[in-house]
């Protein structure tokens, strides 16, 4: 393993890496614990890294709120992630790279991606969507080309609006992806095994 101020790092030295994982974590998570759940996507050849917040917090409001209420610290959290892609993107091509996340991450992974879309080899969205109190698909573009995206809620969750995930799955669609998703009745903010098996599913 390797860790920084930035990241964490396990699996196999990226230099090496015939995979690269970018995992990020929700609110009052940590990088270790969402390599831990990444770890069930890996094999042998994958390199594993998790993006680390400050106070294990990407941005203080909901992602639902104002985005100017979240700022600096969206842009600042943004910039993160995409600065770790790029830095993958010098050993491995995009379509080498797996974008997944929980919750707080999973909705700033989705939002990433959806900033600059292009091919990937899929994309994890548990319980999350693009940011903002207003839904805006004219800040999204490029094309996802076919990549796999999983995204999946609960149809009551308490910190991710379905409508918000709905509009997603709509936004990914349109940009190229091919989406499969799963809202789950009652099921609490966590990250199930059935959704584990179904977003390992090769498509």
């Amino acid at each position: 393993m390797h860790q920084t101020d930035n990241y964490y790092q396990t699996g196999v030295a990226l230099a090496e890496a015939k995979t690269v994982i970018i995992a990020t974590h929700g609110r009052g998570g940590s990088p270790e614990d969402i390599a831990s759940l990444a770890e069930m996507f890996a094999d042998e050849t994958t390199c594993i890294i998790a993006p680390r917040a400050t106070n294990h917090t990407w941005y203080p409001y909901s992602f639902m709120a104002p985005r100017a209420n979240n700022e600096p610290w969206l842009s600042s959290a943004v910039r993160a992630v995409q600065d770790i892609i790029a830095m993958v993107e010098r050993h491995v091509n995009s379509s080498n790279i797996i974008l997944l996340g929980f919750s707080q991450g999973a909705c700033l992974t989705s939002e990433v991606a959806a900033l600059n879309a292009k091919k990937y080899k899929r994309v994890i969205i548990f319980t999350g969507g693009v940011i903002g109190d207003k839904f805006e698909p004219n800040v999204y573009s490029g094309d996802f080309q076919g990549t796999p995206v999983y995204i999946s809620n609960s149809d009551n969750d308490p910190h991710v609006p379905l409508t918000r995930t709905e509009e997603t799955i709509a936004l990914y669609k349109n940009l190229g992806a091919t989406v499969t998703s799963h809202i789950f009745p009652n099921r609490p903010h966590t990250v199930t095994k059935e959704e584990i098996v179904e977003a390992r599913a090769e498509r």
